[in-house]
């Protein structure tokens, strides 16, 4: 397995989203993302990084865990909590950026490494546009980039959606480029199809000023298209769903 370099990086690439039932629907559109080594940004400062403070892009450990100041920490204690005691290596957070102060992240990746650079778990957070957020755990021997993984769905995202069946994911890494696919399925099936993948590069003043002038209003049509697509699919006369209660839980295993 190749690995990412030690710093700081941005990828640039699809979202891809697909529905196979009861209306076929489906989209993509250009996006780009942060690749961010949490550890070692805990004792390096990046210059294009904008952390925790105004910029064109930017990253606010407040927009991940328990909104506290410091994510790589919370992460530490998530994990600690659930018996994982072997992520002492390298911790990559794969999100979207903060767009002239404002995000709206659906979802993010935690790849916990060991020291040998194995894979020891992947923390996938959720957010929904109702200002919830869950995380599902993935952990255990069969961890490795390229296998399938699994978790029961029990967090509300859509209303087009029951919160039911299983997500069944899968994290590929080939040096310089990544890919994270997340497929939903239900009693009756396959559901819904997403990736976000991308070719990645250095962060750098030059590499996030291309991204952010090639989608200068990133974070607000990210939300705007969650939206449109949203009434499309009420057009198609796609069964609707009202929100449930949110998890007890904050993690699922």
């Amino acid at each position: 397995m190749r690995t990412w370099p030690t710093q700081p990086l941005i990828g640039r690439g699809p979202v891809h989203h697909g529905r196979l039932r009861p209306r076929p629907h489906r989209f993509s559109y250009a996006s780009y993302f942060l690749m961010l080594p949490m550890r070692k940004l805990s004792t390096n400062v990046c210059e294009a990084l904008n952390r925790n403070s105004w910029g064109w892009l930017s990253f606010h450990d407040a927009d991940h865990g328990d909104g506290g100041t410091d994510a790589l920490a919370w992460l530490d204690r998530l994990l600690a909590s659930e018996g994982i005691t072997d992520a002492d290596g390298e911790v990559w957070l794969h999100c979207f950026p903060r767009v002239l102060g404002y995000a709206f992240k659906p979802v993010s990746f935690w790849y916990c490494h060991r020291t040998d650079e194995s894979l020891a778990a992947i923390v996938v957070e959720v957010n929904n546009t109702f200002g919830e957020r869950h995380c599902y755990l993935l952990s255990g021997p069969e961890m490795a980039y390229g296998r399938e993984l699994s978790a029961a769905k029990v967090f509300h995202v859509s209303p087009f959606c029951r919160v039911e069946g299983r997500y069944r994911f899968r994290f590929l890494h080939t040096g310089l480029r990544t890919v994270a696919r997340i497929e939903h399925e239900d009693e009756q099936g396959p559901l819904l199809t997403t990736s976000i993948s991308g070719q990645l590069q250095p962060l750098t003043n030059a590499s996030a000023r291309a991204a952010f002038f090639a989608h200068p209003a990133f974070s607000l049509m990210l939300m705007a298209r969650i939206h449109w697509q949203a009434l499309r699919l009420w057009l198609k006369r796609t069964p609707f769903f009202g929100k449930p209660a949110a998890p007890t839980q904050f993690l699922t295993r």
